[in-house]
């Protein structure tokens, strides 16, 4: 199911990784506002006198460079010049560098219920921190029903009918060590580097259903380190029923995969029944993709030397 992403200023500012290093200092009032674009944008030029380009929807950033600017006006001008920014229906401006904003921008602010915010680090490292966060929330994106694991580093998207097991591999593989990421709705983003970013729904992290016992707080039960917010996506498994009928891979020659988002990800299919160890196996499949990732493919190997076997075999050896 594809899902329209949009994110509010208060969203936005209540990120864990933007509310460590950004403090909003007015308008208050204005955090519903949207935010629909995910680069920001220097409105350096408006304080000139060009107001061409501004796109109010984007994160308004005031360097050092703009705010000395501002600071060499006089206090007249400087309300001039502000009116005009905050006239455009800005969603949000952040100051960098930890400087305190010019009561101009303060007074504005509050007349336009726009907000108003202070980042502590420079421009380039707070204008990364905050592309970071509206790539994974702003990012083309879709929810499937499944189960996000971290196998070996390896991101492991489990799929398969309802009721097949998937729960319960996971649990099993934090047991063993590896890192849970979501149960049940897997929200999967799109970044720009073309990798597949998935994540649980606020509501759901760090729970997990297990049938019999019910929904589980894996963070409270496993620790910290058990658990993570978000892992992108580098192998589909998709668990299904046993059936003799149904021809599995054998050799695993065929390097098969599902586009998510347009994006290609390796897949197998693994079959499940009684007696199957799906840990185990689930562990062997994140190995075997991080071996065939740096060149290593252990099945193709093996038929190629046997093909060389059978093309020109040792003395005495069986025909």
């Amino acid at each position: 199911m594809r899902v329209e992403r949009g994110i509010t200023v208060a969203h936005l500012l209540a990120e864990p990784r933007l509310n460590a290093i950004i403090r909003l200092v007015a308008g208050q009032e204005g955090q519903d506002r949207s935010l629909n674009h995910p680069r920001v944008q220097k409105p350096g030029l408006v304080l000139v006198g060009h107001t061409h380009g501004v796109v109010p929807t984007r994160v308004q950033i005031l360097g050092e460079t703009e705010i000395t600017f501002l600071e060499g006006l006089s206090p007249e001008e400087q309300l001039e010049r502000v009116r005009i920014l905050f006239g455009l229906g800005l969603s949000l401006v952040v100051v960098t560098r930890g400087i305190e904003p010019p009561a101009a921008l303060i007074e504005v602010a509050k007349a336009t219920s726009t907000p108003l915010a202070v980042a502590e680090p420079r421009s380039s490292r707070a204008i990364q921190a905050i592309h970071l966060v509206l790539d994974g929330i702003l990012a083309p994106s879709e929810t499937r029903h499944g189960v996000l694991m971290d196998v070996h580093g390896i991101g492991t998207l489990l799929l398969g009918p309802s009721g097949i097991g998937k729960s319960e591999c996971a649990l099993f593989l934090v047991e063993r060590g590896h890192r849970f990421v979501a149960d049940d709705q897997v929200i999967l983003s799109l970044l720009p580097s073309e990798q597949i970013l998935g994540r649980a729904p606020t509501l759901l992290r760090n729970h997990l259903e297990v049938r019999g016992i019910g929904i589980i707080n894996v963070r409270d039960l496993f620790g910290a380190n058990a658990v993570r917010s978000e892992k992108t996506v580098q192998l589909v498994v998709e668990i299904c029923p046993w059936s003799d009928d149904e021809p599995f891979e054998r050799l695993g020659l065929d390097d098969s995969t599902m586009e998510i988002l347009g994006v290609p990800i390796p897949m197998l299919r693994i079959p499940v029944r009684p007696g199957r160890n799906m840990a185990v196996i689930l562990e062997v499949a994140a190995r075997n993709h991080i071996l065939k990732a740096a060149g290593h493919h252990g099945a193709q190997k093996f038929i190629n030397t046997l093909m060389e076997d059978m093309e020109d075999p040792s003395p005495g050896t069986a025909r």
